[in-house]
């Protein structure tokens, strides 16, 4: 089982910045992919930005140029840098992390979720 804790929501206004962490614990070995979703009253959950189980990353393209996400290395903390924040940023951010096996998603694990609200 895993476990996620995100934290660093708030108000900021809009062209400001804020960064996000998650925390994970549990059996964090067994993590393939982990990143960032947000979803807005109203609207569908999206990703944000995640890792693969290389590293890699992934961003949305509504957040390219403006997010970075990144961890620690040994670790168990993600973060997500977040700049010049817009008001349709507006959202609850959720961490999320996957495992697989073969490339299969057999678990999905999802933290509480951290309010962020951007004014303009």
């Amino acid at each position: 089982q895993v476990q996620l804790v995100e934290s660093g929501g708030g108000l900021v206004q809009a062209g400001g910045s804020l960064r996000l962490s998650c925390v994970a614990s549990g059996n964090t070995f067994a993590i393939n992919h982990i990143g960032w979703y947000r979803q807005a009253p109203g609207k569908e959950r999206e990703l944000v930005a995640k890792f693969n189980s290389e590293g890699r990353t992934t961003y949305a393209d509504s957040v390219k140029g403006r997010f970075t996400i990144s961890r620690d290395n040994p670790g168990n903390t993600m973060y997500l840098q977040m700049n010049s924040l817009k008001p349709e940023d507006t959202a609850v951010y959720l961490c999320y992390a996957d495992s697989r096996f073969s490339g299969v998603v057999t678990h999905e694990y999802w933290g509480q979720g951290t309010r962020v609200t951007v004014s303009s």
